[in-house]
């Protein structure tokens, strides 16, 4: 496993591994895990040599971080690196009531917005007991994008609303060393890319929006990132499933069926991943990876065997034959970093 350094000052960094550990799966997203099950998960994670981990409140109402904290309180704090996010408190609510959306078999809470200041070190601190640690290294700002919100009036009211309180309440956490690094986990490029012009931020995580099907962050944002050393945690390698399925009746792209635009454009990269003899999961991984800005790749899991699979597929090696042709196909941005 390689490590890259995240800059969170002028002369300090943490180091991430190039594959990290999402935590939304763990929070029993679509189906239920077993404690063993979530367990042996994370167990095969760490023993592979992933040292970054990240979740959020939100992921199972707080059963994500539950479980994270299970499995990483036995270990030597400096020998792995934590996120977690702020922007919404867990209420406790009767049973039927937890608006859990995605997720199942959830405690009885539901989470409610909150980007003030006071709401953020509540976020923090709640956080922290589910875990059973001291610290995390990277708090990211959650959902403050056009996708959760619905439009883009409610996500600039959500970007006020952190920007005059939970923002500040994360510079006072850094600035007494609580956390070493301040984020936003979104959906949306352009949104990190207005909050590089609103605060100092150490990194974003992305879900999605820079991939093998998607660079279009390469023409404005990601060189403001390389500028001014940003980094950028990639989630969503597979665009939520057809990077990783193919072009197969029923793929999900950005969380909804593919249309047919992107499934023809998944197709043909898959015909020349075919000639080439290489996974589009492979190359669906490593492509992020070879901008100098991207720190890590936080692929899911929800079993032991997945995180097996998601590491050969990091490591399966891919001649520069085959990214030369992506780009003469029209199929990778021309000035797209390769590996």
């Amino acid at each position: 496993m390689q490590f890259h350094d995240l800059k969170t000052s002028s002369t300090t960094s943490l180091k991430l591994s190039e594959m990290g550990f999402g935590g939304a799966p763990l929070g029993n997203m679509h189906r239920a895990l077993s404690e063993e099950e979530a367990q042996a998960t994370l167990r095969a994670a760490i023993d592979a040599g992933v040292t970054y981990f990240d979740t959020a409140p939100l992921y199972g109402h707080g059963l994500s971080e539950t479980r994270f904290g299970e499995a990483l309180r036995p270990m030597p704090r400096e020998s792995y690196q934590l996120s977690t996010k702020i922007g919404r408190t867990l209420e406790p609510c009767a049973p039927g009531e937890e608006d859990a959306g995605i997720f199942v078999d959830v405690p009885h809470v539901r989470p409610v917005y909150d980007y003030s200041y006071d709401g953020v070190m509540r976020s923090y601190e709640d956080s922290l007991k589910r875990m059973g640690v001291d610290s995390v290294d990277i708090l990211y700002i959650h959902d403050v994008d056009i996708w959760t919100h619905g439009s883009k009036e409610a996500s600039d009211q959500r970007i006020e609303e952190v920007m005059a309180g939970g923002y500040k309440a994360m510079e006072a956490l850094k600035a007494s060393g609580d956390i070493a690094a301040i984020g936003a986990g979104v959906n949306e490029w352009e949104v990190c890319q207005r909050l590089t012009e609103l605060g100092d931020f150490d990194c974003f995580l992305l879900a999605g929006r820079y991939t093998l099907l998607e660079q279009e962050a390469l023409n404005s944002f990601l060189p403001i990132c390389e500028k001014r050393n940003i980094g950028i945690v990639l989630g969503g390698p597979y665009n939520s499933g057809i990077l990783a399925t193919g072009a197969v009746e029923g793929a999900i792209y950005n969380y909804h069926p593919a249309p047919p635009d992107i499934m023809a454009r998944v197709a043909a990269i898959g015909r020349v991943c075919d000639a080439h003899g290489v996974s589009m999961a492979s190359a669906a991984l490593q492509f992020p990876l070879a901008h100098p800005a991207v720190v890590s790749v936080i692929p899911g899991a929800m079993s032991p065997d997945e995180v097996t699979r998601n590491i050969a597929t990091l490591e399966a090696k891919i001649q520069s034959a085959f990214w030369a042709d992506l780009k003469s196909e029209q199929l990778l941005h021309p000035g797209a970093p390769t590996p």
